[in-house]
């Protein structure tokens, strides 16, 4: 790491090329954006905690989701914004290492948390009578430590394969954020390694968790369409709906930023998908669990209920 630091100090991120009067716009409306983001995530995760109708499993890997779509704008939205006001792009070399380490970290960490997501709702669908014991609090612990260190594992292993490589020049990060494969990019040496190491991540962690996920599905669905009573198969879709809505947009979204091959045409148009991926993804997550999820809805009217009452 100290020699690829005598060679380049630090990167200049590209970004968007707009007007500072442009910037400084953005600049508000993504401020307001992740301060809805943390305000909204925030809201679901405190309501999970202190409600003990929502102590399940369901709403324990929610509460996961929420922390981390909390952690990932986080860890590289504040830089983005201090360039936009500032008007300046530059990033040095370790805070852009560990901006890639947190971005592969909590994305893959969401996949898997996901994965976990339909998992419980497999269970609670199709072996409803068995899933207290399925579903215990030791297993969904064991499932939640998994998927974070095997996200930090699996992101740790790309870092330091890049760190590894010489970085001689030209700094230009043609993106708003250090994208590995964006920096990968500016390195000098041969990065067969790296593209072959990312393909691999993206299969394990996007194509895998994806179809079992839909085959899942596949299961609830043939499940719920067997459900005798009308009630019952509305209640019974409503509790996978939300969750199958977030699914399709986030592996939506990151199959395109990760999966789609190198385009140098195509680099503005992802760096606004990656944009929506960032910013916009984590917010969408707790407006449709709030939304579309009742138990969530009946916890906030019990919650501004005492407030009131107080």
């Amino acid at each position: 790491m100290e020699g690829n630091q005598s060679q380049i100090t630090e990167f200049i991120l590209v970004g968007f090329q707009l007007s500072k009067n442009m910037e400084l716009l953005l600049f508000g409306i993504f401020s307001l954006l992740y301060v809805c983001n943390l305000l909204a995530n925030g809201m679901i995760l405190g309501l999970i905690c202190f409600d003990p109708r929502l102590h399940s499993p369901m709403y324990f890997f929610l509460s996961h989701l929420a922390i981390i779509d909390i952690s990932f704008p986080s860890s590289n939205l504040p830089t983005f914004l201090e360039n936009l006001v500032k008007h300046t792009k530059s990033i040095s070399f370790d805070p852009c290492t560990v901006q890639m380490l947190f971005n592969l970290t909590f994305g893959s960490i969401e996949c898997l948390i996901l994965l976990a997501m339909s998992y419980d709702r497999y269970v609670a669908i199709c072996h409803p009578l068995q899933y207290t014991v399925i579903m215990n609090w030791r297993v969904c612990s064991i499932l939640a430590i998994a998927c974070w260190v095997c996200g930090f594992a699996l992101a740790l292993v790309q870092v330091i394969l890049l760190l590894r490589l010489p970085f001689c020049g030209p700094q230009k990060v043609n993106h708003f954020l250090c994208d590995i494969r964006s920096v990968l990019k500016l390195a000098c040496g041969d990065i067969w390694m790296n593209e072959m190491f990312l393909f691999a991540d993206g299969v394990l962690i996007l194509v895998g968790p994806l179809a079992l996920v839909l085959v899942s599905y596949m299961h609830i669905l043939w499940a719920i369409l067997k459900i005798q009573s009308k009630e019952g198969r509305k209640k019974a879709f409503s509790t996978c709906s939300s969750h199958l809505c977030v699914v399709g947009f986030y592996f939506g979204l990151a199959m395109i930023v990760y999966m789609v091959p190198d385009n140098s045409q195509q680099e503005e148009h992802l760096k606004i998908l990656f944009l929506f991926y960032t910013l916009f993804n984590p917010l969408l997550n707790p407006l449709v669990y709030s939304v579309r999820n009742a138990q969530v809805k009946a916890a906030f009217h019990r919650v501004l209920q005492k407030k009131r009452t107080m």
